[in-house]
């Protein structure tokens, strides 16, 4: 176990050397929803008449885009590897395919933490609404959210044959999901088909666990995202060790 430990530690720091040395990379995945809101939040600041439910749903906004931007990445370089021969070539290395996996997990949630850390640091510039009343419990929140998402993103890197289509059908389908989350208008008033849709997506409920975990509420009373997330999570883990493919 030691051993896989120290496999993995050095992998993931492989891996975030690789990705920091393409600068497009890092510029989508961290600075973009730090640069987005920082604009969102200096424009609130200066127009008094910014929509109230802007003002209150900016930080679950910005959250969502970092996770998203780290789904969209884990795709787009699992498709990589895998045209490239690298997932074939390392799979026949004593590594073991969860540690060369999780290796890319680690990454993912290592750079949503230091995004989510320059969004602290810009909030404190530009961002005049309150705080999480309850911090440990939204980072927590966000851990969740953010592992249900990566697990879709191994499911659509199995699905998605190439490099060239992963970018854009991950963007289509979770941008897509995000603007029925609920995070811009209510669910119900959604017409029956993009309701039940909405209602199953992982989004959905990420943007109430999130929402209720910024508020200070807690979880309890969002168990139902809470269970509907984790059952996402061990659903597209089970999906993906069935579909996914090294070459």
């Amino acid at each position: 176990m030691l051993r896989s430990a120290a496999q993995l530690a050095k992998l993931t720091w492989v891996e975030i050397k690789i990705f920091v040395r393409e600068p497009m990379g890092v510029i989508g995945t961290v600075l973009v929803p730090v640069i987005l809101f920082a604009l969102l939040g200096r424009w609130m600041t200066r127009d008094l008449e910014a929509p109230s439910f802007v003002s209150s749903e900016l930080p679950i906004l910005a959250v969502l885009l970092v996770v998203i931007g780290a789904v969209l990445s884990l795709t787009t370089i699992l498709a990589i590897y895998r045209e490239g021969g690298i997932l074939k070539r390392l799979k026949a290395t004593p590594l073991s395919p969860l540690v060369i996996l999780s290796a890319h997990v680690l990454v993912k949630l290592v750079l949503t933490s230091v995004t989510l850390l320059l969004l602290v640091v810009a909030g404190r510039r530009f961002y005049t609404g309150p705080p999480p009343a309850a911090p440990w419990s939204f980072l927590g929140a966000v851990i969740v959210v953010s592992l249900s998402l990566l697990s879709l993103g191994f499911v659509l890197a199995s699905v998605v044959r190439t490099a060239r289509f992963a970018q854009p059908v991950g963007s289509i389908l979770l941008y897509s999901l995000l603007s029925i989350s609920g995070l811009f208008f209510p669910v119900a008033a959604l017409p029956g088909a993009w309701k039940t849709v909405a209602l199953l997506s992982p989004l959905t409920h990420g943007v109430d666990l999130l929402r209720s975990a910024w508020a200070g509420a807690g979880w309890a009373g969002e168990w139902v995202a809470l269970l509907a997330l984790l059952a996402n999570l061990v659903i597209c883990v089970a999906v993906a060790r069935r579909v996914f493919r090294w070459e």
